[in-house]
């Protein structure tokens, strides 16, 4: 079932027929429920079901959408196609776009997922088994970001514009609401998993800012949280199978107990806070700096929250790692073994190495993102406030 959610992902991120990207969008729902439902913990129904039911209702409006697109084409060219290349060069009128966009985008919203369309994620990442957790966050729910991109913003341009903004404003609030519920977390697959949410906030204010610092931050962001993500989640898969227990209240001590584990937990939870030098921080940096040219107050809004980040990160560590063992935490308990050292150790130096030279992805990025913005006709604002003032000449008769 891995394997097949692996190869549905792949195929999804290389679609280039619009139809059959949204066949195995929709596809990827039947390997991610089993996963969950058969293998996860004591509420897996409760949660393979929620997480069924909201993909299934984005999947519906998306699919009304397609549709509506197909007729589109089908006016404007006399023969419906669902090839992409062709369906981002129509001109379809504004009103009609506003519509599409609108379906095409809450699928996307709900997978990414987006506040107030998040709350499927945080039962079924817990529930689920930190592997298939990884595989949910670290890598699933990229695809709603890489939908927006790749089909709201190119087949719909015009209507882009219009609910950018609106957009951003979500994703603040995604980032403030995301790290606060975070914060009072005491299971700990579910605070990872409100972190998503704030992080993905972060992720989606860049994609609709229209700057090329935004978006060439927000795919970066995308590469350095599935890292990041996938530590977390796979360290407190090792936590779990010693502790037999998912509350943070059970452990403590981990450092003297398991210097290894808890170096690692350092490690992913810094790099998820954006430390610079990690993966995380040249990602959040050109967000937060993009963002600022065309949303200066959202922007300050987000970079304060990321002290909120600080927080939740910073409180794991001290709960989990600092003071006496306790709880769960005894001599039994055991270091990681070199087994699942090599599990860590490729994940921590990918992060490190992003966050020491990130120019060896941005500069991938950045031609794709440039395409992007001259498709949205969006322009880099230029920040007048920082402009140096103009000099007059006075004229004399």
């Amino acid at each position: 079932l891995m394997l097949v959610l692996q190869s549905m992902i792949i195929w999804v991120f290389s679609a280039l027929d619009v139809f059959l990207f949204y066949l195995l969008f929709e596809a990827m729902l039947i390997p991610a429920y089993l996963l969950i439902g058969r293998f996860g913990g004591a509420q897996r129904s409760y949660a393979a079901m929620k997480f069924l039911l909201y993909s299934l209702f984005g999947g519906l409006i998306m699919l009304a959408a397609l549709i509506g697109l197909y007729v589109a084409s089908q006016t404007l060219l006399g023969n419906g196609t669902f090839d992409f290349q062709t369906l981002s060069s129509l001109q379809i009128n504004t009103g009609l776009q506003n519509w599409l966009f609108l379906g095409f985008f809450l699928a996307f919203a709900i997978k990414a997922p987006l506040w107030p369309l998040h709350t499927w994620l945080p039962d079924a990442a817990s529930e689920a088994t930190p592997g298939t957790a990884v595989m949910l966050v670290a890598l699933m729910d990229k695809v709603g970001t890489f939908g927006m991109i790749r089909y709201c913003l190119q087949l719909f341009p015009d209507a882009s514009r219009t609910f950018a903004f609106t957009i951003c404003i979500l994703a603040v609030v995604s980032i403030v609401y995301g790290a606060l519920v975070a914060i009072g977390q005491t299971d700990i697959m579910r605070l990872i998993s409100y972190t998503s949410v704030s992080h993905f906030g972060f992720i989606i204010i860049g994609i609709f800012a229209f700057t090329t610092q935004g978006q060439t931050g927000s795919v970066f962001y995308m590469v350095a949280h599935g890292f990041s993500t996938a530590a977390l989640f796979l360290i407190a898969g090792v936590m779990m199978a010693r502790g037999k227990s998912r509350n943070i209240a059970d452990y403590g001590g981990v450092f003297k107990v398991a210097p290894l584990l808890a170096g690692f937990v350092l490690i992913a939870g810094l790099s998820g806070l954006a430390l610079p030098g990690m993966a995380s921080f040249p990602g959040e940096f050109l967000v937060l700096v993009g963002s600022f040219l065309r949303y200066p107050v959202l922007a300050i809004i987000a970079t304060v929250a990321i002290v909120l980040s600080a927080v939740y990160i910073l409180w794991l560590y001290q709960r989990v790692a600092t003071g006496e063992p306790r709880g769960v935490v005894t001599e039994k308990f055991g270091d990681l073994r070199s087994r699942e050292v090599w599990v860590f150790v490729p994940i921590v130096a990918v992060m490190i190495a992003l966050g020491v030279y990130p120019q060896a992805v941005t500069r991938v990025i950045e031609p794709a993102v440039q395409s992007t913005l001259d498709r949205v006709g969006a322009v880099n604002p230029e920040p007048t406030a920082l402009k140096p003032a103009e000099s007059t000449k006075e004229t004399t008769p």
